[in-house]
């Protein structure tokens, strides 16, 4: 077991705050959350940006809200709101207009300091509204597993596949064709 994979075990959120798995979302929902290939994820390296979000079973819809929302990265139906931050805060200033802090899910961007296998250390790159619930705040350190991306900054889109071996090239293309192919119905 590596360090990273022993801190991520020990790492816990204040009310069963967690991050989210998007290999499982993609799997529950693969025609509306779309993560990317393990092939672009095996090349992700420090000061990289990725986004991961962050939800509670804890927190519900309020009687206020909607009964279904609609996801922020599918567009598909969520039983409560999900916050986004576009870009990461270094990168590009965000608007600091308040938003008061209701328990629903938020994605947020990371920007990876160290990389160990399957886990990832990474800086919290946005202010995150939910911060007085689960506890994680801009600058904070995080630790997270490869399944946890939901998405690689596009700034890196260009490096990455530069970075690749011919072997990885092969793998990215069969996964475009696939993801490009029509479906069967």
């Amino acid at each position: 077991m590596t360090a990273l994979s022993q801190q991520f075990l020990q790492q816990q959120f204040s009310n069963d705050y967690e991050l989210v798995n998007g290999v499982d979302m993609h799997t529950a929902n693969p025609d509306l959350f779309h993560i990317p290939p393990e092939v672009i994820k095996r090349q992700l390296r420090p000061g990289h940006f990725v986004e991961l979000r962050i939800d509670s079973p804890r927190f519900s819809v309020h009687a206020a809200d909607a009964e279904k929302c609609s996801c922020p990265s599918c567009n598909g139906e969520l039983t409560k709101p999900i916050l986004k931050h576009d870009d990461p805060a270094s990168l590009v200033p965000l608007d600091s207009a308040a938003v008061p802090s209701r328990g629903w899910g938020e994605d947020f961007w990371i920007q990876i300091i160290e990389c160990s296998e399957d886990y990832f250390r990474g800086l919290v790159d946005n202010p995150l509204v939910e911060a007085r619930l689960h506890g994680l705040h801009q600058g904070d350190e995080i630790l997270f597993r490869r399944d946890h991306v939901l998405a690689v900054h596009y700034i890196h889109r260009y490096e990455i596949v530069a970075d690749m071996v011919d072997a990885d090239l092969k793998e990215l293309a069969a996964w475009v064709s696939e993801v490009q192919r029509p479906k069967q119905g």
